[in-house]
């Protein structure tokens, strides 16, 4: 088995808990409360831009075979996904701009930022939020919510372009030649971020 889909083994049992979270379970049925999702929102749009910078700085250090995946990753969160909440924002009434971290966001971008100071290290702590959100997008894409909004953010994740970029991201894990016991140890920090995520700040 490859790193990446042992990774995702340890994984499963926390995308199980995320989609008990009740701020998920929400989006699944279409009936979260919108301040919720607005402050979700939020939060996702300033970690995202960080995410951003954690792939550029990957780039930075990433063998010529991968340095085009990174910069198409980058190129996908900054352009795809912050249009999408962007777009989203407008219809919640989201302040993007004048937004401020919360505690999880915090903790979580700067354990990114932290780890990308190494190459393998990196892509293994950012891979559970690729993995993740692709592995939940299809999952509620099974039954997906009426709710237009929630479909729109569902179908986002679900999409195969997504997935395909996911598949990437794991290339280059597999390749990268991380040590397997600091790259479980970083994934499973990052899942433990990912659920804490979505404890969504008042």
């Amino acid at each position: 088995m490859s790193l990446a889909a042992h990774l995702e083994e340890l994984g499963r049992p926390l995308v199980e808990h995320q989609l008990d979270h009740p701020t998920v379970a929400g989006i699944a049925k279409g009936d979260l409360p919108e301040p919720i999702f607005r402050s979700w929102l939020e939060q996702d749009y300033l970690f995202l831009l960080d995410y951003v910078r954690v792939f550029s700085r990957l780039a930075w250090q990433a063998p010529a075979a991968h340095l085009g995946d990174l910069v198409d990753l980058a190129h996908a969160t900054y352009h795809d996904e912050l249009a999408l909440h962007r777009s989203l924002a407008a219809e919640f009434g989201a302040d993007l701009g004048g937004a401020a971290k919360g505690p999880a966001c915090q903790a979580y971008t700067a354990f990114l930022l932290d780890s990308a100071a190494d190459y393998a290290e990196g892509l293994a702590a950012l891979y559970p939020c690729m993995w993740g959100y692709s592995t939940l997008g299809a999952r509620l894409a099974e039954n997906p919510p009426a709710e237009p909004r929630y479909r729109r953010w569902v179908d986002t994740y679900a999409d195969p372009g997504f997935a395909a970029l996911t598949r990437r991201c794991a290339q280059m894990i597999d390749e990268a030649g991380a040590d397997s016991a600091r790259a479980e140890q970083l994934f499973l920090a990052g899942m433990r971020h990912e659920l804490a995520f979505w404890d969504v700040p008042a």
